[in-house]
């Protein structure tokens, strides 16, 4: 399933819900290219998000299926992207980053 495809059809949450959520556990991307993608768009999410409080769309897996949470990016680091409130997503669980 390509999740860009379906994204109209996934179930949004608030940001203040993620800390209940049960991530997969496995990277969700296919290759290195997509990989490389995602971190870059992550980049300029968390720039756009830190200079001029920008929201971004983040479409990720859990256990239950697919999820999606308008934020702002506030810190980028190899595991994790921080939200505000210092809520946490795990990278390798994103399918997808848009920014709005």
């Amino acid at each position: 399933m390509n999740p860009i495809n379906t994204i109209f059809g996934i179930s949004s949450i608030g940001k203040e819900e993620i800390s209940e959520i049960q991530f997969v556990s496995e990277e969700v991307l296919a290759s290195v290219d997509q990989i490389n993608n995602r971190r870059s768009e992550l980049q300029k999410a968390m720039l756009l998000g830190n200079s001029e409080k920008s929201k971004s769309k983040i479409v990720f897996a859990t256990n239950n299926g697919l999820r999606k949470v308008e934020t702002t990016v506030w810190a980028v680091d190899d595991l994790e992207v921080v939200l505000k409130a210092g809520v946490f997503i795990p990278i390798h669980a994103i399918c997808h980053v848009a920014l709005l």
